[in-house]
């Protein structure tokens, strides 16, 4: 809806019959005079904080837009009124939707600002993502076949003393890390699908699978390259990420809570 507004409005301020027929606006301190109704500046301030939220960098040329922005939408406010538009069952069933929406979303504020995060809090939530997280990221390399006979057939290569890399780029399927030999990086276990990641883990450095591994995607032959342990950021760097998402578990229980209450038919 509100960017078949903008389209609208767009549109009209091409329009120079409308601006020469409506009086032009007076600009002040407090707000723009059109037509005689004061518009406080609050409402350009507003529509300026909505554009630079999504990214706009504040210019003269946005508060500009913000200023024609909000003297278009009056002078149509104006016109919709002289036409009664304001008495119309449309409008006051929009007007009854609107106000629903800003009352529930002020709620939705004012229980963010009454339920603060505590720091106690925040740490618990950390420990917790490192406790979900791997501790030790695998750098692995791997040869995919269509069939375990076509995987065996490698291994049995791989033990006459064939090299992983020359058998990868001639044999191997998959087409992102064949041109490397096979080489998938380091990676978190949890990326990879469970077959191979379980046996990934289980590898010593250096170790080859010795029987072919099977997935969604075929046959696979594994070597494991090396281990470390994996990174993971300080808490002060994820911490308002944190506070976001305990604050989401938190209305998420007070809005289900809310919902076994309610009696709905």
């Amino acid at each position: 809806l509100n960017r078949l507004h903008d389209h609208h409005l767009r549109k009209l301020l091409t329009l120079s019959l409308l601006a020469a027929t409506l009086a032009a606006p007076a600009f002040s301190a407090q707000g723009i005079q059109v037509n005689g109704t004061l518009v406080p500046q609050a409402r350009v301030d507003a529509f300026v904080k909505q554009m630079t939220a999504q990214g706009q960098p504040d210019s003269p040329e946005l508060r500009n837009a913000a200023r024609d922005r909000v003297v278009m939408t009056e002078l149509l406010r104006q016109e919709a009124v002289k036409k009664g538009l304001d008495k119309s069952p449309e409008y006051k069933s929009e007007l009854e939707n609107v106000q629903s929406a800003l009352l529930a979303n002020l709620y939705v504020r004012d229980f963010m600002k009454s339920h603060p995060i505590s720091e106690a809090e925040l740490k618990a939530e950390y420990e917790q993502m490192k406790s979900q997280m791997h501790q030790k990221t695998y750098h692995a390399r791997h040869i995919l076949v269509k069939t375990e006979a076509e995987a065996r057939a490698v291994i049995d290569q791989l033990k006459k003393g064939k090299k992983f890399e020359d058998l990868a780029r001639a044999k191997s399927l998959d087409t992102g890390s064949k041109d490397n030999g096979g080489d998938l990086g380091f990676v978190d276990p949890a990326q990879l699908v469970p077959e191979f990641a379980n046996v990934m883990t289980k590898l010593a450095k250096g170790q080859i699978t010795q029987t072919p591994v099977k997935s969604q995607f075929g046959w696979h032959v594994i070597q494991l390259v090396d281990s470390k342990d994996a990174d993971f950021p300080p808490f002060d760097q994820v911490k308002a990420q944190l506070e976001q998402q305990v604050q989401g578990k938190r209305f998420d229980a007070f809005l289900n809570q809310l919902k076994t209450q309610a009696k709905v038919q």
